[in-house]
């Protein structure tokens, strides 16, 4: 961006120690949107100033952040949410100039080697075999707990560099290769962990039922792709002394799981320093909203 004489008179105005003036050039800055991080950058290239410096960095980040938010707002509006496109927005929060290319060609990669080895003949069990065997042995993807000192094991990119992720990233990388696939595997509810299921592929999403642990074949753990049965899930929950109620095994939308991978994700910023990161990830997760759920009619009921 040409720098103008306001934006000279502004840059002058960053190191002004008076918050209320810094909160009205910040705020000036900021309305010139994103063609102005080349000349902030330069000027942090030409500053001496650590504390300028500092301003300059929040700025960028602030800049690409409303950016960012506005791609999240256009990704829930959209009539399908795409869950390899809302795991790279969670990643464009810590690497902003992301190349997505090399993210998608990953993905491409081993939704081909696991195709070549899927055909209509195998069963659930053996089908849920190839795609475990291809991102744990033949890809060599590892698994790791939910640790909010690893923030880089949350986020995609980093998972498909390292081949190294938690359970919520490892979970999510095997949701979208199922998706791709139409392998019938959806993530579900079950407390303190993040848990993937085999459902029948007969199987309504849409249909109420209270009996929804056994519409699912098995369970998988994405940390290590092995397989639970539902007896191995009945003593997990008598383990830890929760009721399995049916909400627990309802599929969890592509909206649900991005926004829980925010929030586990924001975990990771808790310190005084740090904190404004946690805030700001937490109010990307309140801009993803779901649709309220339409009660079923009764079958006796007359339409008003």
């Amino acid at each position: 961006m040409e720098e103008t004489k306001e934006i000279s008179a502004l840059f002058h105005l960053l190191d002004d120690p008076d918050t209320e003036v810094y909160n009205v050039v910040s705020t000036r800055i900021i309305d010139f949107g994103k063609g102005i991080i080349p000349n902030l950058e330069n000027l942090w290239e030409n500053t001496i100033s650590e504390e300028v410096q500092e301003r300059i960095e929040q700025l960028i980040h602030r800049l690409h952040l409303r950016d960012l938010s506005e791609e999240v707002g256009v990704w829930n509006k959209n009539a399908h949410q795409d869950l390899l496109n809302g795991a790279l927005l969670v990643s464009r929060f810590q690497y902003p100039e992301l190349a997505t290319a090399p993210v998608y060609q990953e993905v491409e990669k081993l939704r081909r080697n696991i195709w070549l080895e899927l055909n209509n003949y195998l069963t659930p069990l053996e089908q849920v075999n190839v795609l475990t065997s291809i991102l744990y042995n033949y890809y060599s993807l590892r698994g790791a707990e939910v640790g909010y000192q690893h923030p880089e094991e949350f986020l995609i990119n980093k998972q498909l560099e390292t081949k190294r992720g938690n359970a919520i990233a490892n979970g999510i990388l095997y949701l979208i290769l199922s998706e791709l696939l139409d392998v019938p595997i959806r993530a579900i509810n079950i407390p303190r962990q993040f848990v993937l299921a085999y459902f029948k592929s007969d199987y309504d999403f849409g249909r109420p039922t209270s009996d929804l642990m056994y519409k699912a074949e098995f369970f998988i753990d994405p940390m290590s792709g092995q397989v639970f049965t539902h007896k191995d899930v009945e003593a997990y929950f008598k383990r830890i002394s929760v009721p399995p109620v049916p909400s627990y095994f309802k599929p969890l939308s592509n909206k649900r799981i991005i926004q829980l991978l925010l929030e586990e994700f924001s975990k990771c910023f808790d310190t005084d320093k740090t904190r404004y990161k946690q805030q700001e990830l937490m109010g990307l997760a309140e801009m993803i909203t779901e649709e309220p759920e339409t009660p079923p009619t009764p079958p006796d009921a007359t339409p008003e």
